[in-house]
């Protein structure tokens, strides 16, 4: 059925999540390897920003590692996420993307 209840695992899209890492952290996730450049897409990690900003976002590549899994997840444009609230009837929940031993 397609109910939403506390605990159940559904499929999200992951631009949203896509573009908040690229941001972040400066680096790309879920992108194919490709040998042209697309300027319109890589706007947001060629983009011009302050020494300061740089100097953040460094400190930030150190922290920056994703499970290979959730990695496989955004080359498909999905991820999986647990609703961990109890929906009611507008059908609005609270939840976290799936990771590490949840995935297996």
């Amino acid at each position: 059925t397609k109910t939403l209840v506390k605990n159940c695992i559904v499929q999200i899209d992951c631009v949203p999540f896509r573009q908040w890492y690229e941001s972040h952290y400066g680096l790309p996730i879920g992108r194919k390897k490709s040998k042209k450049e697309e300027t319109a897409e890589d706007d947001v990690l060629t983009k011009k920003r302050s020494n300061h900003l740089m100097r953040t976002i460094t400190e930030r590549k150190k922290t920056s590692k994703v499970d290979s899994h959730v990695e496989e997840q955004f080359l498909t444009g999905r991820l999986y996420a647990c609703v961990s609230s109890r929906p009611g009837q507008s059908g609005r929940c609270d939840g976290y993307v799936l990771e590490g031993k949840e995935m297996e």
